[in-house]
C-alpha cells in the first residue's frame, strides 16, 4: 500500500559511490548499484536518515512523497536473506569502491606462522619491519562509525604528515590500536566532528590518541577529536602528541573533551 510519508531521495549527479551510506542503513535500503548509492526498494527505507551524516557530498535528504509503506517483517527477511548471502571474508562497506572496503587483517607474524613453507623461509629482518595496521580503511572520510574494528578499540587519530615524519609510527603508536587519519586544514572539519561523536556514542572507543605536527593547522584536529566526544557526551581518556617536522616527540599530554 501506497502512503505519502518521509523517505531518502538519492542526488545521483552528487553520488560518486564512495558506500558510506550503506552501512549506517540498520535497514539494508541501501546498496551500490552500477556505482551509485539506490535505495533498494521502498518499503526498507524507514525514512528516519541514520544515512545523511555519511555522505560526504550531500548526496542524500529527505523527502516526503508517496511510497510503500515501511514493511519490519520486509527488512528482517532481507537483513537474514544479506546475513546468509555474506562471505566469509573480509566485508565489503562501499559495494563498488575499494577504497572503502572493510578488511581486518591478521598480524604479519601469526599469518606467516599459519604457512610452514612461509614461516621456514622468512627473513631475520622481517619482524623488525612488520606493518602494525590491523584494518582498512584508515581514512576518515571513508571509515563508517559502525565499522567493526572500532568496536572496543584503542584509536589512534593521525594527520596525514605524520607517517612520513615520524619514522617509529607503527612500532611507537600504531601497534594495537585501530587507526583513523586525515587533514584538518584541508577536509571538512564539521564532518569529522559528527563522524567522531557517531563513533564516541556507538563504538565503545577505550581510549583515543591525537598525533598530529607541530604546524598551526594540524592543532584543530585533536580540537575536532574533542568536539565530536563533547557532542556525544561521552568521556573518553585522550592523550595528544605533538611530531616536530623532522620526526621528533615534542610534546605527550592527557586533554580533556571541550
Amino acid at each position: 500500500m501506497k502512503v505519502v510519508r518521509k523517505i531518502i531521495q538519492i542526488d545521483e549527479e552528487l553520488c560518486d559511490g564512495c558506500g558510506n551510506c550503506v552501512p549506517s542503513c540498520a535497514e539494508g535500503a541501501l546498496e551500490i548499484i552500477d556505482g551509485k548509492a539506490k535505495v533498494i526498494a521502498d518499503l526498507y527505507c524507514d525514512g528516519l536518515g541514520a544515512c545523511l551524516g555519511e555522505c560526504p557530498v550531500g548526496a542524500l535528504k529527505i523527502v516526503e512523497r508517496e511510497a510503500d509503506e515501511f514493511d519490519e517483517e520486509a527488512v528482517e527477511e532481507l537483513l537474514a536473506q544479506k546475513k546468509e548471502e555474506a562471505p566469509r571474508a573480509m566485508p565489503m562497506a562501499s559495494g563498488g569502491c575499494p577504497s572503502a572496503r572493510l578488511q581486518t587483517f591478521g598480524s604479519p607474524a601469526a599469518e606467516t606462522a599459519s604457512d610452514p613453507c612461509g614461516c621456514a623461509n622468512q627473513p631475520a629482518a622481517l619482524d623488525a619491519s612488520e606493518s602494525a595496521l590491523s584494518h582498512w580503511p584508515v581514512q576518515i572520510m571513508l571509515v563508517p562509525p559502525t565499522a567493526p574494528f572500532l568496536k572496543g578499540a584503542d584509536l589512534l587519530v593521525l594527520a596525514d604528515c605524520v607517517p612520513v615524519a615520524y619514522p617509529s609510527l607503527h612500532e611507537n603508536f600504531l601497534k594495537g590500536k585501530a587507526v583513523m587519519m586525515g587533514c584538518p586544514k584541508f577536509d571538512d572539519a564539521q564532518h569529522y566532528i559528527e563522524k567522531f561523536a557517531q563513533i564516541c556514542t556507538q563504538s565503545g572507543i577505550k581510549s583515543i590518541t591525537s598525533v598530529v605536527m607541530e604546524v598551526p593547522c594540524c592543532s584543530a584536529l585533536p580540537v575536532i577529536v574533542k568536539k565530536g566526544m563533547a557532542l556525544s557526551g561521552v568521556q573518553i581518556p585522550m592523550e595528544e602528541v605533538v611530531i616536530s617536522t623532522r620526526g621528533k616527540v615534542l610534546e605527550r599530554r592527557q586533554v580533556q573533551a571541550a
